[in-house]
């Protein structure tokens, strides 16, 4: 098997429906998916667009995190 690379720096890029990362060369890693409002989100059990927003944003600084963890 080989081994894939997520080259840093991962970036946020808001779609429709939420908010996806990707790698260094364009790769998509993670989306995370929201509701427009409060309500759609709780009725929905999904989250807001600022909670997708967070969640994509730290995932976005995981190899940061990562690299400083191993210096």
């Amino acid at each position: 098997m080989t081994s894939r690379r997520f080259p840093p720096p991962w970036t946020v890029e808001q779609v429709p429906g939420g908010f996806k990362v990707l790698d260094a060369s364009g790769q998509a890693l993670v989306y995370v998916y929201a509701r427009e409002t409060l309500q759609e989100a709780q009725h929905a059990k999904a989250l807001t667009f600022d909670e997708a927003r967070r969640i994509a944003a730290n995932v976005a600084k995981l190899p940061d995190l990562l690299s400083k963890r191993n210096e």
